[in-house]
């Protein structure tokens, strides 16, 4: 329980930034939800379940413009398919003694932010430390999506802006320690940024959705590391 208690230290301390983060992005969002017609309760429920800035955005687009239940069904698909990959490498860092309640609940809130920093963990992932994250991240998404249905049309643009800023340098605070540690690490984050860039500006795939284009990206890039820079399983262990 000690060991346990530490962990879920260790991730609040963590998900400190991330939960500023989101408060700034998700304050944008309840401006969205607003003009969907959205309460702030709801607003703020709904952010809190989903906690996913893109499927947020397009759920409040298409619920604006009253569409069904599948099309919204179907477009989060889409949108949040990336977080299936991400689900699957992050139940690589768990012990495989981990229960399935506790995968559950870790499931619940894979986010790219919380994914970037459980990865990031050396070793085994302790599931308390993801419940230390969450339980920052989550408040912060859903209170910030609460207070932007009932002020955000009071604050100026430019500043909500400025605000979502911070959610990018934490992004930076995560991959730079990374890359530089490893040279082949720093090589496929500028070739994942680079292609990432390409496509979203290509004619014919920038009108394919964003959640589609980071699992193609994920899925090229990953499986063309992995052949051409294999880790050894002692190195994997260590």
């Amino acid at each position: 329980m000690t060991e346990n208690f530490k962990w879920y230290k260790k991730g609040m301390r963590d998900g400190i930034p991330i939960a500023l983060g989101y408060f700034a992005v998700a304050f944008t969002l309840g401006i969205v939800a607003k003009k969907a017609g959205l309460t702030a309760f709801q607003a703020m429920l709904a952010a809190g379940l989903t906690n996913a800035s893109a499927g947020g955005y397009a759920g409040f687009a298409l619920i604006a413009e009253n569409a069904g239940y599948l099309e919204v069904a179907i477009t989060e698909l889409i949108v949040n398919a990336r977080y299936l990959l991400m689900s699957c490498a992050l139940s690589q860092k768990l012990s495989p003694n981990t229960s399935l309640l506790h995968r559950a609940i870790i499931g619940f809130d894979v986010t790219d932010e919380i994914f970037g920093i459980s990865v990031s963990v050396k070793g085994t992932l302790n599931p308390y430390y993801n419940y230390g994250a969450m339980s920052v991240s989550i408040p912060g998404w859903a209170l910030g999506a609460f207070l932007g249905v009932v002020m955000g049309n009071v604050m100026p643009p430019s500043i909500v802006s400025a605000l979502s800023v911070g959610l990018y340098g934490m992004f930076l605070a995560i991959i730079i320690p990374k890359a530089r540690e490893n040279k082949v690490i720093a090589a496929i984050i500028l070739i994942s940024m680079s292609l990432s860039l390409a496509l979203a500006k290509l004619p014919v795939i920038s009108q394919v959705s964003s959640g589609i284009r980071v699992i193609i990206l994920t899925v090229v890039i990953s499986l063309a590391a992995a052949i051409l820079f294999p880790v050894k399983e002692e190195e994997n262990e260590a």
